[in-house]
């Protein structure tokens, strides 16, 4: 079984997505049917809809119109990790109420696409340690430089499980492991981080990326977390600009030639089972 931790669904008609008007190749829906479709083709049996960077103004909308997609006869929806706001006033309100829909998992809040200081406002800190003791997730994405404070923010919340997306987002294309190696190391000994292996096909040169250019990036990331702290995540429809679902279904396969059954089954599924409670 694989349980995809990295759904993304599109919706032009019902949400607002400002940042596609900068990536064309997205900029239409993709639907669950569509992704249903491929998915189960390439053996994924399961799905958790990480939150797609609505207009803020559609945070609670984007929740709750995958949420009625989830009940659905066929629905590969399982749960989803909502966007929010750590660094507003009402953040506690809005936490409050999530927690009481066992839909929501998770929280993400996109930090690679805003100022470094946004992190590091109290407000924003003090709001990121209310998830301790809640069993809700909280999804890191920044770029390598910005690792330190994903770092930062893990130290100053040991209560909370943090989730970092993509391997990191290591320059895959530009063939650069500096500093984002070294940086990996250090987030992985917080044991209230673990490492999410997805989104490194749209990292790499579309047109001439093979396993191989994928293995350093992959093999790093669980060798630094371990198989007991990884899970998986398609990035559908991101996954589409290096190759697609079914591609990168194949990749990881090829990347875990050599591994165990036990290994295997912890990072497809079994790790993402215990985190979220499926």
């Amino acid at each position: 079984m694989i349980f995809d931790s990295h759904l993304h669904l599109i919706d032009l008609s019902a949400l607002r997505y400002p940042w596609l008007s900068g990536v064309p190749a997205l900029k239409r829906d993709f639907s669950h049917d569509e992704y249903a479709t491929q998915a189960r083709r390439a053996g994924i049996e399961a799905a958790l809809h990480m939150e797609v960077d609505v207009d803020p103004a559609d945070i609670e909308a984007e929740t709750s119109h995958v949420k009625a997609q989830s009940k659905q006869t066929g629905s590969l929806l399982r749960g989803a990790i909502a966007s929010c706001r750590p660094e507003e006033a009402d953040f506690a309100a809005y936490l409050e109420a999530q927690r009481a829909d066992p839909f929501v998992k998770g929280f993400r809040r996109v930090l690679h696409v805003v100022p470094d200081e946004l992190s590091e406002g109290a407000l924003f800190r003090e709001n990121i340690k209310r998830l301790a003791s809640t069993g809700l997730t909280f999804d890191l994405v920044v770029l390598p430089h910005q690792i330190p404070k994903a770092i930062a923010l893990a130290d100053l919340a040991p209560g909370v499980q943090f989730v970092l997306d993509h391997c990191g987002v290591p320059d895959i294309k530009g063939n650069s492991e500096h500093p984002w190696r070294e940086h990996m190391a250090e987030i992985a000994r917080r044991p209230n981080v673990v490492g999410k292996v997805s989104g490194v096909v749209a990292y790499a040169d579309p047109g001439s990326w093979t396993v191989d250019t994928l293995r350093p990036y992959v093999e790093h990331t669980i060798q630094c977390f371990g198989w007991d702290r990884v899970v998986w995540g398609s990035d559908w429809p991101v996954c589409t600009l290096g190759g697609g679902l079914a591609t990168w279904v194949a990749a990881t396969h090829a990347l875990l030639g050599g591994t165990s059954l036990d290994e295997r089954e912890k990072l497809l599924s079994g790790n993402a089972s215990r985190l979220w409670n499926f």
